[in-house]
């Protein structure tokens, strides 16, 4: 599957080095707003042109394209490459409101392509053979689970962080999906939502780079809490903040009717799971049995490459989790419980296998 890149900014950098692994999967040409920045990157990989956003999209050889620009801008392009009959993988989140996503999914669907959306991370060891564990009853019933994520902010490393603290951004638009897809990944769809937020500061001071010292403004809020209803009867509480500080939390809990599971930071592929089973005198790791080995960011290109329509990290689950963290939003303002239309299968499971080829 020969793949144009859309965006060569900071997470482009983790992509460039999966590429080279994924046996069906072929990066051929890049694309950014600043032609400098994909010149550069072109240069530095062998085989991949450099065009304009335009000439990608209307590009012959590409097949998919992986749209990896800012939130903002996800629906747009999607709609795009659509339009040119490309499929599509977009970074997180997969639009900024339900409506954006939704024209996106029913122009794959008429257009007859191919819809992906990150983050992928659920596809690698951690969350999948926590997921495991639960298939094969290791804690009964799921009951509930515990989401948390907790920094000061972003715009302490990131050079250009003006798009984490206006809508599309925030906390819960930025790194829920990670969480979500987890959760969802471990104990299926959410049926309904109720939240909260605050926003306590009005303005944010970059840290570092060539505008270090300069403050920008924040029109989303910065702190957000709220429970996720399963379809399954389990109950997640999810919190996520750019106020806080750090946490001692395991990232991600479950909790069953016979032990309670420690499930690794979604943000990564990988990470030792644990479990507390009653009566087995504390926490043990769980041995590693299932996921993708060794994955990295743009393993799900090579999902979509092999399984096509049943790809894992599809489209489907980024707008169900699009749908949920823009509930809980809605869910902070009116102070009522919200239901999700949507709902999805949960994606299929991952065996263990590790389809890298040497860079």
């Amino acid at each position: 599957m020969k793949v144009g890149m859309i965006g060569c900014g900071n997470i482009s950098a983790q992509y460039l080095k999966t590429f080279p692994t994924l046996p069906d999967v072929e990066l051929v040409a890049v694309a950014d707003l600043d032609m400098d920045r994909a010149r550069a990157v072109a240069a530095e990989h062998e085989g991949v042109r450099a065009l304009t956003v335009d000439e990608l999209i209307a590009d012959a050889e590409v097949e998919t394209v992986l749209n990896l620009t800012i939130p903002a801008a996800h629906a747009e392009i999607d709609l795009r490459a659509i339009a040119a009959g490309k499929n599509v993988h977009a970074e997180k989140p997969f639009a900024v409101t339900a409506d954006e996503g939704a024209e996106v999914l029913a122009a794959a669907a008429a257009a007859g392509v191919l819809v992906g959306s990150a983050p992928d991370t659920v596809l690698g060891t951690g969350t999948q053979t926590a997921r495991q564990a639960i298939d094969d009853g290791l804690i009964g019933t799921p009951i509930s689970a515990v989401a948390t994520m907790m920094t000061p902010g972003h715009e302490r490393w990131h050079p250009n962080p003006d798009f984490y603290y206006v809508p599309g951004g925030g906390p819960l638009l930025d790194m829920g999906p990670y969480y979500i897809h987890s959760l969802v990944t471990l104990l299926g769809p959410v049926s309904a939502v109720i939240g909260a937020s605050s926003r306590l500061r009005a303005e944010r001071t970059i840290g570092s780079g060539a505008r270090e010292g300069e403050v920008i403004p924040v029109t989303t809020d910065t702190h957000v809490t709220g429970v996720l209803i399963h379809s399954s009867g389990a109950l997640s509480t999810l919190v996520m903040s750019f106020d806080a500080v750090a946490t001692h939390a395991h990232p991600i809990e479950v909790h069953g009717t016979l032990g309670s599971l420690s499930v690794p930071d979604p943000n990564r592929f990988d990470g030792e799971v644990s479990a507390n089973v009653l009566g087995s005198g504390g926490w043990k790791a769980v041995p590693e049995s299932a996921g993708y080995v060794g994955a990295s960011r743009g393993i799900a290109l090579q999902d979509m490459a092999t399984r096509g329509e049943r790809l894992r990290a599809s489209g489907a689950l980024g707008q169900h989790a699009l749908e949920v963290m823009n509930a809980m939003l809605e869910s902070s303002g009116s102070g009522q419980r919200v239901e999700i239309s949507s709902t999805l299968e949960r994606p299929e499971a991952v065996p263990l296998a590790d389809v890298r080829v040497s860079a």
